[in-house]
């Protein structure tokens, strides 16, 4: 049971404020059941839920989700449909309930790439649960974070170009608020699941000072125990940002 650990959390206090997490491990337990990849994908719904959930429960007030990124287009074709059709699938399924519980969707990244079919569900997810506060939800998806910050470099070059900012006030606060991740504090504990020690172009500003937590768990296997655990590791971690503890 999770109730357990979720207890030793309650009673060990703050909680990260924002979690990020890194989805690994589809593809490979797919691939160790002799499935074909897609039903590894499609088995990673239900850790969705599951962390969903678990945050909400554990008082988590910002979970960010790498779902998609930019290199994942140069998958196969019929790869790329199946995660398309997956991600209209879990909207279509998961939409009432995150809106019930108080699920605010937000969805980053280059969502003009996406299918039509698929980027009107998006749309939608996020206009039907944009009353949401227990948690706000990020679904990252045809994301690189290089290509954030070069997109909020570009902006502030243009508004320098038009007179509308001068060179010295560009500072990393400004910069910040043009990344795709301005409404939300910066992740507190970054989980990455499958045993891979890597960003993989993922939040790379914003986890500057971060907590990693890597986990051999294939994202499939992920549950609200695992994110429990996480948490709970965080909470024994003594964060200094650079400071020297006296």
């Amino acid at each position: 049971m999770a109730q357990d650990i979720l207890d030793q959390i309650r009673l060990h206090g703050a909680v990260p404020a924002h979690i990020a997490i890194i989805m690994d491990g589809n593809g490979r337990w797919a691939t160790e059941r002799a499935l074909p990849r897609p039903l590894g994908h499609r088995a990673g719904m239900k850790a969705v839920r599951e962390v969903v959930e678990g945050a909400r429960e554990a008082g988590i007030k910002v979970l960010t989700l790498f779902a998609f990124s930019q290199e994942n287009w140069k998958r196969p074709p019929d790869e790329i449909q199946a995660l398309m059709s997956l991600l209209e699938h879990y909207i279509a399924k998961e939409l009432d309930e995150l809106r019930r519980n108080g699920v605010r969707v937000s969805v980053l990244g280059e969502v003009d790439r996406l299918s039509p079919a698929a980027r009107a569900a998006v749309d939608r997810i996020v206009a039907e649960t944009s009353a949401g506060s227990q948690l706000a939800l990020n679904l990252c998806i045809s994301y690189g974070s290089r290509a954030e910050i070069t997109r909020a470099a570009k902006i502030l070059a243009e508004h320098v170009a038009a007179g509308r900012l001068a060179p010295e006030d560009i500072d990393e606060e400004r910069l910040a608020q043009e990344l795709h991740t301005a409404p939300w504090p910066d992740p507190d504990l970054l989980i990455r699941t499958s045993g891979e020690l890597r960003l993989s172009n993922f939040l790379l500003w914003q986890l500057a000072y971060a907590e990693l937590y890597i986990t051999p768990v294939l994202w499939p296997d992920f549950g609200r125990r695992d994110l429990f655990e996480a948490i709970l590791e965080f909470q024994r971690r003594d964060r200094r940002f650079g400071r020297v503890t006296v």
